[in-house]
């Protein structure tokens, strides 16, 4: 004190120096380090933990967890992403055995399983239009003679990442900015020019498979792969898939706004009328299958939510039939839980780095939206008895007796079963925060854009320059376009003439990018 009062003249300068760098702070002057909630400095931001390079992810990557709990929680009661849904009720058969893949006994043949659907769009707030370019949501409940059974997936077959950790981080992206409460490009594509993985699924999702006419005329696909466990404890990765009957169709872009004058809820209309006509919407669901031996045969992991399996069999499973609609969309649609950890005997996840992340994140948020009890509502309530020692906490009523509320017992004793123990999965390697080894970021983005017509291409650069065109960081705008260069040559050309941007500087970027 007596330092700094004997020179006035610095302490002055001192004392302008700590306000400048606060403001420098306040306004994002510089960088600065990015910390976890206790303020503890993060040293990896964009990749989980894992057991190994193939192994599942650790719970004790705290990070992550918090992210994802934090996440979970953004929205009282409004699902944070997939807020406006529709629902139906339906019946799934089973057309082919596949015990000798899986001891679940829902897929033994000629076994029907009640089902309940629920469609959605991802990014809108709830009531929002469903004509909006976004994914849509195909989640199905099976209600399986050994519990239920969540098949959580997309209309897509792909993802935008391949990690959990970065999702809080993309949809923080894609919702409207905090500040304005407007969806802006700029923010968009400021993430996504940071993750060449999701070069495949902008295409998909700029092309008029963003914005399915309907839900009836849409394929679905569980995204990630699963495993199924037969009797003997072998397992194969899955990836199932929905075929719908009725075929599919998209809306061309100057179809969109039509609609959407008309009516926000227009694929809600044309199931539920679908539905009353007796014109029962129907899909077969089919599956892929890879042996556990067979994953490092190709040059991308087979595992990452960004791929697809391209020349692997298609085998039909079943059929699934929507025949009625729910007597109260709250009770219902809203207040149904989906969660990839509803599993049963003979089906696990995988070692998928996003599915791993969703198992603790979905739970986790309809603990948040409908409770501790959510799974005793009516729509989540399992056809089977349900027997544990969980026990009380907001609105239960499983009406539990006794004086045993604990396993083992002499007394009263709930016994394991044998069969629903999980599998064995070999792992090498240490714990670690890495990115996959074989990432392949691009090519399956250009064999999609190659697979298009020249309609759905033209759609496609008209739907994704628009909004390129809005993005004035250059930086921003020139990496997303040297990732579409770089997935194709004619594609990115034709973006950037779209947009008016330099050619030559384009492929000079996507010239020194690694696939």
């Amino acid at each position: 004190m007596e330092f700094m009062a004997s020179r006035p003249g610095r302490a002055l300068l001192c004392a302008m120096a700590i306000v400048s760098a606060l403001t420098s702070m306040s306004t994002g002057a510089y960088a600065q380090t990015l910390t976890k909630d206790n303020g503890a400095p993060v040293g990896d931001n964009q990749n989980s933990q894992t057991a190994g390079p193939g192994g599942p992810t650790l719970l004790q990557d705290v990070h992550l967890v918090q992210k994802l709990q934090r996440f979970d929680r953004e929205r009282i009661p409004e699902r944070v992403v997939h807020a406006t849904g529709t629902g139906a009720h339906g019946t799934f058969t089973t057309t082919d055995d596949l015990s000798d893949l899986t001891k679940a006994k829902l897929f033994a043949k000629g076994t029907v399983t009640p089902v309940f659907v629920r469609f959605s769009t991802v990014i809108p707030s709830r009531s929002g239009a469903e004509t909006t370019r976004d994914p849509r949501g195909f989640a199905t409940k099976f209600y399986t003679q050994e519990g239920n059974w969540d098949l959580v997936g997309n209309n897509l077959p792909i993802f935008f990442i391949r990690d959990a950790i970065k999702f809080p981080d993309m949809i923080h992206a894609l919702k409207p900015d905090p500040v304005t409460n407007v969806q802006e490009p700029e923010r968009v594509f400021d993430f996504f020019s940071h993750v060449p993985e999701a070069t495949a699924m902008l295409t998909r999702v700029y092309s008029n498979w963003g914005t399915p006419a309907n839900y009836r005329q849409m394929n679905g696909s569980s995204v990630h792969a699963l495993k199924l466990v037969n009797a003997k404890g072998d397992y194969v990765y899955a990836k199932f898939a929905w075929k719908s009957r009725q075929g599919e169709r998209n809306l061309r872009p100057q179809e969109i706004p039509v609609i959407q004058g008309k009516s926000t809820s227009h694929a809600t209309v044309d199931l539920y009328e679908s539905i009353n006509a007796g014109k029962l919407p129907t899909w077969d669901l089919t599956v892929q299958i890879l042996k556990p031996q067979d994953l490092d045969k190709f040059d991308f992991d087979p595992l990452d939510a960004t791929k697809t399996w391209p020349n692997i069999a298609e085998r039909k499973v079943g059929t699934m039939v929507l025949n009625k609609v729910p007597d109260n969309f709250f009770e219902a649609t809203e207040q149904v839980a989906m969660a990839p950890g509803n599993l049963v005997p003979g089906i696990e996840a995988s070692e998928d780095r996003m599915l791993q992340g969703r198992l603790f994140s979905y739970v986790d948020t309809q603990f948040h939206r409908l409770g501790a009890n959510f799974q005793s509502l009516p729509i989540n309530k399992p056809l089977v008895p349900v027997r544990n020692h969980q026990q009380d906490g907001a609105m239960n009523i499983d009406g539990r007796k006794g004086t045993v509320n604990y396993q083992p017992s002499r007394i009263a004793n709930l016994a394991e079963d044998p069969n629903a123990r999980s599998s064995n999965l070999p792992l090498t390697g240490t714990t670690q925060q890495q990115r996959i080894a074989k990432t392949l970021n691009f090519q399956q983005a250009g064999d999609f854009y190659r697979s298009l017509s020249a309609q759905d291409k033209d759609d496609l650069i008209a739907n994704l320059s628009g909004d390129l065109k809005r993005v004035k960081n250059q930086v921003s705008l020139y990496t997303m376009l040297s990732h579409f260069h770089k997935a194709d040559a004619d594609y990115g050309k034709r973006l950037v003439k779209a947009v008016g941007a330099d050619g030559a500087k384009v492929a000079e970027l996507a010239a020194a990018l690694k696939d």
